[in-house]
């Protein structure tokens, strides 16, 4: 046994080809596959979604990495505006009345990967991140375009809000009531991101718009 598999042997519930045959991999993977799964076993701790999208990758990327255009493909996020901290900005979340959403922006053009670090209330905290990467479609699906993935992960603070004082009103939903609705409601919008890239792409449009303030970015 070489070196690296002695020590693996020492680490529990490790399942590789020389602890396991064919046989009781297929075993334990037929148990684990079913036909229906309990809501909270697909999307409790984790939100992903993923979609294809007609418009060049660099494109899609570009449009992504511009937060003012979260303006334009999410349901609910509007007038954006700098917060006064760099890279910090502020809008409104009219999912409920009077509520604030810091956003900041963390790019990566090599890895074509968008990250949107937001809280609602305050900005001390971004804790609530909606990871994004765009994907080459000739890549994955060897034809043009994107394959957009989006996952969010579910932090303790979606369960108990962090900083009840600075809430508009007591009787305000905290954005973890919607959890529950995150796969649904993230659905739209990439649906809505979708159909933006895809008619300006397709019309010969320019994809992105200019902002009415300042860029995020």
């Amino acid at each position: 046994m070489s070196e690296e598999s002695s020590t693996l042997a020492d680490i529990p519930g490790l399942m590789r080809f020389e602890n396991a045959g064919k046989e009781e991999l297929t075993a334990h993977c037929m148990e684990l596959t079913h036909a229906v799964y309990p809501h909270h076993q697909v999307y409790g701790r984790y939100c992903t979604i993923h979609e294809y999208v007609d418009c060049p990758p660099e494109l899609t990327y570009d449009y992504l990495r511009q937060g003012h255009h979260l303006e334009e493909w999410t349901y609910s996020l509007r007038n954006f505006a700098p917060a006064g901290t760099p890279g910090l900005w502020v809008g409104h979340d009219l999912l409920e009345e009077d509520t604030r959403i810091y956003c900041k922006v963390v790019a990566n053009p090599e890895a074509m990967t968008v990250d949107y670090h937001c809280s609602w209330d305050q900005g001390e905290q971004l804790w609530m991140i909606y990871l994004m990467r765009v994907v080459p479609a000739r890549l994955v699906l060897d034809k043009p375009g994107s394959v957009i993935t989006w996952t969010n992960c579910r932090h303790p603070y979606y369960d108990a809000n962090p900083h009840p004082e600075m809430t508009p009103r007591p009787d305000r939903p905290w954005v973890g009531d919607y959890w529950d609705l995150f796969y649904a409601g993230h659905t739209v919008e990439m649906n809505n991101l979708k159909a933006i890239l895809e008619h300006r792409h397709r019309n010969g449009l320019p994809v992105g718009v200019a902002p009415a303030t300042a860029v995020a970015r």
